[in-house]
């Protein structure tokens, strides 16, 4: 497959009860002949999705191809569905349809087993179903799950609907619950199989008002339009947008009726940054810290019961900016094709001022906390989720007392988010030794987020990121982030004297750390008791390790059902002494002067132990090539049965059988001598 979920020509709708049309799009047929009927998609738009905003939006569809699920072991057992949610998206809808097949018709006699399917935005969901240890100083993101069960003998479906949705890419992965290590031969019953197809139905708006930041405009809202959406876009460099909205025309108690929210990347929630206008004739609203190269969306809106009349207001969206001086720095030349993308054709400015210099011109104010230069770093792309992040002028990273240092970091969407971000501090304690120096470090995404002269937090209002920190007891400082959002990352490291949870500004100590920020597969190459493997759903490419030896965990370091080295090592000997039992035969074929016989046994003992070795991975003097192995057993046993065969057909006088001495009963001598 080329794309991962094909997505159809949308279908435009006016108002909210508009239908969707899919002439071009078939009606999905499930793999065992089972076609879901147009009426229960039409059902399941109207029950579902039901009325959408006021004006034009479009209804859009796609499916997925039904996949079979598998007991859960690890992340490499599971199944991974990737999903794209365009903007302007108010709701979003999976339908999950499960069904049983066995024997190519339907399962009606397989045994119910529960289906849990987990969402993520952004990036594949992180999941641990048996509980088990993460690796050390790994972050583990939050996810969405739902556990499906049975209501049909044959098959079940279930609905998750996300209002207000991130857009982006999103990913679902199913599995079935944990094997019970039931072991049965394979052909003497068909086996039951599970499946699973997603459907996601998204409604978007169309008409979605994009306002120009510092320009007011006036605006109506009718009295059977409750709420209303708007939109700026907001570059980089923006510490802060306010909106102002100011009534038109209105009197009394009720001159304003209306109420602001703000959210970026979606349109607004029940539980988003709102202010009610109440009585007053406006209201003004804040977002600090807004994401970078994203829409910001603007709600405004009634009360429940509505005024009954058309109101009249005026809304202006403002962007507070970064000064000029204090924007970027370059530190070589060329270095802007390094820079992100909106900062790649900005004139280099001079020096950044110093921590509470005013910036220069009329009606200016001193910098914002978050307004320091962010230092790009060189991506260098080694292999399939191996990327180092370098900066410029060596690893080393001289810190100042007055002011920190911010690095930007780009994953590359889709293609980095199926590996690990590690990122590993160290600080330089000869640097540092007049005075108690702690660095710490604050990695956020979209955003940067400086530290204040006494801050030892990383997340202010909506914004959260990873707070790392070193000193001179703990010089180094690790961070992994399992499947990490795409994007920009910031890394902000600021040094701070002093003993917690009170710090200060250093006075004259200038702290060197040692930044190393790299994209690796999996975590610690899965460590000596696992396999980091490289999977593919369609397009979309991932890592994930497969443990061995009763080792479990997201990086293979949870050793509660591990087994011991002993008990391996006693595995593997009887293992490979259960092989003995050919150096019979092989005597009897030597003193019988068979060598052709003798050999064959013993090139099909040789390999059988080497493969009993193979078998026990955890084993490092035993860990043979794979091909190698797996081929010359199998050559093996091929020829131990081709070699008796031939010897059956062997005969005295000719190489073709002799028909009289078959019907005298008489065979070839070797046969008969074994």
């Amino acid at each position: 497959p080329s794309s991962p979920c094909p997505w159809p020509g949308p279908h435009p709708g006016l108002g909210p009860r508009s239908t969707p049309c899919h002439k071009s799009q078939p009606r999905p047929r499930l793999k065992s002949g089972f076609q879901l009927p147009p009426a229960l998609l039409l059902l399941l738009l109207f029950s579902v999705l039901g009325p959408g905003a006021g004006g034009l939006f479009l209804t859009d569809y796609s499916t997925c191809s039904p996949r079979k699920l598998s007991p859960f072991r690890s992340f490499a057992s599971t199944e991974l569905f990737h999903f794209h949610v365009p903007e302007d998206t108010f709701l979003a809808v999976w339908n999950l349809i499960i069904f049983k097949e066995q024997g190519g018709t339907f399962g009606d006699h397989c045994p119910d087993q529960s289906v849990t399917v987990y969402f993520r935005s952004g990036a594949p969901p992180v999941i641990n179903p048996l509980h088990t240890h993460f690796p050390g100083d790994t972050a583990v993101p939050g996810v969405f799950s739902l556990t499906l069960s049975w209501t049909l003998p044959n098959r079940t479906s279930g609905i998750f609907n996300v209002s207000s949705p991130l857009p982006g890419d999103w990913f679902l992965a199913a599995h079935l619950p944990q094997a019970h290590g039931h072991i049965s031969v394979k052909g003497l019953q068909d086996e039951c199989q599970y499946l699973l197809q997603p459907q996601l139905i998204v409604r978007r708006l169309l008409d979605v008002a994009v306002l120009v930041p510092g320009r007011p405009s006036e605006q109506t809202l009718s009295p059977h339009n409750r709420s209303a959406l708007y939109k700026v876009f907001v570059p980089s460099f923006t510490y802060r947008v306010s909106a102002q909205l100011a009534c038109v025309g209105g009197r009394g108690v009720s001159a304003c009726p209306l109420s602001l929210r703000l959210r970026p990347k979606a349109p607004p929630l029940h539980n988003s940054s709102s202010v009610s206008c109440g009585g007053a004739s406006g209201c003004q609203l804040e977002l600090a810290l807004p994401p970078w190269g994203h829409w910001v969306y603007v709600r405004v809106e009634t009360s429940s019961r509505g005024p009954g009349r058309t109101i009249r207001f005026q809304l202006c969206v403002r962007l507070q900016e970064c000064p000029q001086p204090g924007l970027l720095r370059a530190l070589v030349p060329g270095a802007a094709m390094n820079m992100p993308q909106s900062l790649g054709n900005q004139p280099l400015p001079p020096e950044p001022p110093s921590l509470g210099t005013p910036a220069e011109g009329p009606g200016t104010t001193s910098p914002p906390e978050h307004c320091w230069p962010v230092r790009p770093t060189l991506r260098n792309e080694l292999d399939t989720f191996s990327v180092h992040f370098y900066i410029f002028f060596g690893p080393s990273v001289a810190l100042p007392p007055e002011r920190p240092a911010v690095f930007a970091m780009r994953l590359l969407p889709v293609l980095d988010s199926g590996g690990v971000l590690s990122l590993e501090l160290q600080l330089n304690a000869s640097s540092v030794r007049q005075e108690n120096v702690t660095v710490f470090g604050c990695l956020t995404h979209e955003v940067p987020l400086s530290l204040g002269d006494a801050a030892v937090t990383c997340s202010k209002e909506s914004l959260a990121g990873f707070l790392l920190s070193v000193s001179a007891t703990t010089r180094v400082a690790r961070l992994r982030i399992p499947f990490p959002q795409t994007g920009t990352w910031f890394l902000a490291l600021r040094s701070l004297c002093g003993v917690g949870p009170r710090f200060v500004r250093c006075r004259n100590a200038t702290a060197e750390v040692r930044m190393r920020t790299f994209l690796s597969p999996c975590v610690d190459d899965c460590g000596p008791y696992g396999q980091c493997k490289l999977l593919r759903t369609h397009n979309y490419l991932y890592a994930a390790c497969e443990c061995k030896a009763g080792w479990r965990g997201w990086g293979c370091t949870d050793s509660a059902d591990a087994l011991t080295y002993g008990f391996q090592l006693l595995s593997t000997l009887l293992l490979c002494l259960s092989n003995l039992m050919f150096l019979p035969p092989v005597v009897l074929a030597i003193r019988s002067r068979y060598v052709l016989e003798a050999a064959v046994y013993t090139f099909t003992m040789f390999f059988s132990t080497v493969c009993g070795c193979v078998c026990i991975l955890s084993l490092g003097a035993c860990e043979w090539w794979w091909v190698t192995v797996c081929i010359s057993t199998t050559f093996s046993k091929g020829l131990g049965m081709y070699v008796p065969s031939l010897c059956l057909l062997q005969t005295e006088t000719a190489v073709l059988p002799n028909l009289s001495c078959i019907e005298k009963g008489r065979f070839c001598k070797a046969h008969w001598r074994k």
